[in-house]
């Protein structure tokens, strides 16, 4: 397998997971002011197994401190279940923190 190709799209709210061109899994938002809120992480069946929902964390989590605007309230049980796995990279990011 080839690698996950991770990108913003902001017009559906939501962080896509693309491996060869076929979309194979995404994570949906919720933005305001101050927040990113993580709803929702789906993976294509084909796709499961293959790090694609931990890739998604990975990187929107990454590009969300790039921007530097806004912290992360994670609602969907996979990224809270992955922020506290990865606590001590992801403390700064933590609504409430």
């Amino acid at each position: 397998m080839t690698d996950v190709v991770i990108t913003d799209n902001p017009a559906e709210s939501r962080y896509e997971a693309h491996i060869d061109g076929a979309l194979a899994g995404f994570a949906v938002y919720q933005l305001t002011d101050e927040l990113i809120v993580f709803t929702h992480t789906e993976v294509q069946p084909e796709f499961e197994g293959h790090g694609v929902a931990s890739a998604l964390a990975r990187e929107s989590l990454a590009d969300v401190r790039a921007k530097g605007q806004r912290k992360v309230m994670p609602l969907c049980p996979f990224y809270k279940s992955y922020m506290s796995k990865h606590r001590e990279d992801y403390a700064d990011l933590i609504y409430g923190s």
